[in-house]
């Protein structure tokens, strides 16, 4: 995941700073990547997660179990919106993992440990 996360993280469309990559999982396995596409409205953003999720759906795919976020950042997570589709699509028991560097230690949490008071 983290390999494919950050080969997405190289092709972010970047008007700020942060290039941002992610990598999924489905619920049958595959793995499926985006990355943030910045707009110049800064309205119509796209998030790195929002991009790999949608690639999961588009493919067919219902279920997500994993997500992966990689960016060159100390601390890190999906903003609420991101994990609204996290719990919408993979629950509370989806794993989230970030990654500040190339090959180094991935953070991992379980979606409820970042949005404890998700309204399930």
């Amino acid at each position: 995941m983290s390999e494919i996360a950050w080969n997405s993280h190289s092709n972010a469309r970047v008007l700020g700073k942060t290039q941002v990559g992610a990598a999924v999982v489905s619920g049958e396995g595959k793995i499926f990547s985006g990355c943030n596409i910045e707009h110049k409205f800064r309205s119509h953003d796209i998030h790195a997660e929002v991009s790999a999720i949608s690639s999961l759906v588009s493919s067919g795919c219902t279920k997500l179990t994993a997500i992966l976020v990689v960016a060159q950042r100390t601390q890190f997570t999906p903003c609420g919106s991101c994990m609204d589709w996290i719990f919408e699509l993979g629950g509370s028991e989806c794993v989230v993992g970030y990654q500040n560097e190339k090959g180094g230690d991935i953070k991992k949490f379980l979606a409820r440990d970042l949005m404890p008071h998700y309204p399930i």
